[in-house]
């Protein structure tokens, strides 16, 4: 088994990029995973930028979406382009998964389905003028104190705000589509949980806490993460979630948290470029190439 491998990065992730983002070492540690598996079995890997017009995709036994983090800022053309990739090589995950996954409204989809999804309002069009009045519905809908706002379409905690009730709004109205949701507290003092699945079996287990002071998780805000043995019913609630799909992605991150009755709710089921925490799951190289060189040729 030799797969050449091309692996989707974006600009800012790149060594030698003039403008390197903070958590581009992530990047870098999902890299040296991949490369050592290929080369424990005599492939290759190769690391592009997604929207780089010179690559010939079709030279490639397959494509994996990797760190391509500004996605967010041009949607369409990366669908587009990942449509294209789709139409040379074999491309994980696929673009309507992907598609499908862009924007947060999918959550609707799980929880129709009977996902334990936290609960939210869906606010498509915020209003400036209104924006307080607005928070204020939310916290007597969601019966808290303690508000989320993300955007409907968005990464890596951007543009993302944390409000309570009494005080002024922490930012002003959002530009886009945003979604609401109650701050559950064990993020902070237990922490998110993310169940790693590669070809639909769990890879690892780990456990994300904020920086003292922060409530986000993720390295760029002082995040650090811990591996895990998840207790039973917590590796069934994750898996549950995915069991869901109509098909089974090469890989997926289910984010969840602790309720205040001690069930895991979903925060999100991550299918497009999500950091898959290596140095948490040594095997995680190996079972992701594996899993691609089973991949359906292109037909």
């Amino acid at each position: 088994m030799t797969l050449n491998l091309a692996y989707l990065a974006c600009r800012e992730t790149l060594p030698g990029s003039p403008h390197r983002r903070a958590d581009a070492f992530e990047h870098d540690q999902t890299v040296a995973c991949l490369d050592a598996a290929l080369q424990a079995q005599g492939g290759r890997l190769s690391v592009h930028a997604w929207d780089d017009p010179d690559v010939d995709w079709g030279a490639y036994d397959a494509a994996l979406i990797g760190t391509t983090w500004d996605y967010q800022d041009r949607p369409q053309a990366f669908l587009h382009t990942l449509e294209r990739i789709a139409g040379r090589t074999r491309l994980a995950n696929p673009p309507e998964l992907v598609a499908w996954n862009l924007t947060k409204t999918y959550l609707r989809d799980l929880e129709a389905r009977g996902a334990p999804v936290i609960e939210t309002l869906w606010v498509d069009a915020p209003d400036p003028a209104s924006w307080p009045a607005t928070l204020a519905h939310a916290f007597d809908r969601l019966g808290c104190d303690d508000l989320v706002v993300k955007r409907q379409t968005g990464a890596n905690a951007v543009g993302q705000s944390r409000h309570r009730r009494g005080a002024a709004p922490a930012s002003p109205a959002p530009d886009g589509p945003v979604m609401i949701q109650p701050y559950l507290p064990t993020v902070a003092s237990e922490g998110e949980f993310s169940f790693v699945f590669v070809a639909g079996a769990l890879s690892h287990a780990l456990v994300k806490r904020p920086a003292q002071g922060d409530y986000r998780v993720q390295s760029s805000y002082g995040g650090r993460e811990e591996a895990l043995s998840p207790a039973d019913a917590d590796r069934q609630a994750a898996a549950g979630v995915l069991a869901l799909l109509d098909r089974t992605p090469l890989y997926a991150r289910v984010d969840m948290v602790r309720d205040a009755q001690g069930g895991l709710r979903l925060m999100e089921l991550e299918l497009i470029e999500p950091f898959l925490y290596p140095l948490q799951g040594p095997e995680l190289g190996a079972r992701l190439v594996a899993a691609l060189d089973r991949l359906p040729a292109v037909a």
